[in-house]
């Protein structure tokens, strides 16, 4: 018994994909791979003491190089936003540290923080577009 024969769904299906090229994602250039990478990066500059430098990082690469790298564009874009998230989540947790909850929820939130961010330079780096988790997507 052939493997059609066994599934119904294959017959269906197997004709309908036969001709299908499959997809592949457009390969960026080392230099964009590169700034995708300092895109995420970049907001480390956060733990400088600057307020909101972790937004203006990965907010000046997206400036400088929107126009010229689509993948710098879109994966600047998601630091952004991500970014913007965190600093929101942050600022939610002060208030709530006087009822205890904030103490819970403010190392859990920068352990994420900086676990997703990380994430996102390494994929990007790969030349894969990641998208951060929980995020706000206030920048299109």
């Amino acid at each position: 018994m052939s493997q059609s024969q066994a599934n119904p769904l294959a017959q269906i299906a197997n004709p309908l994909t036969q001709n299908v090229p499959a997809e592949r994602p457009i390969e960026q250039d080392a230099e964009e791979r590169k700034f995708g990478m300092i895109a995420h990066l970049v907001a480390f500059a956060g733990l400088t003491g600057i307020p909101f430098a972790n937004i203006a990082g990965p907010l000046v690469v997206w400036l400088m190089k929107r126009d010229t790298m689509p993948f710098v564009d879109d994966q600047a874009k998601e630091a952004l936003n991500f970014q913007i998230t965190a600093t929101i989540a942050i600022l939610c947790c002060i208030p709530l540290m006087f009822v205890l909850v904030g103490l819970l929820l403010l190392p859990v939130v920068s352990i994420a923080t900086l676990v997703f961010t990380i994430l996102g330079a390494v994929k990007a780096n790969a030349g894969e577009h990641y998208r951060y988790p929980f995020t706000l997507r206030l920048i299109k």
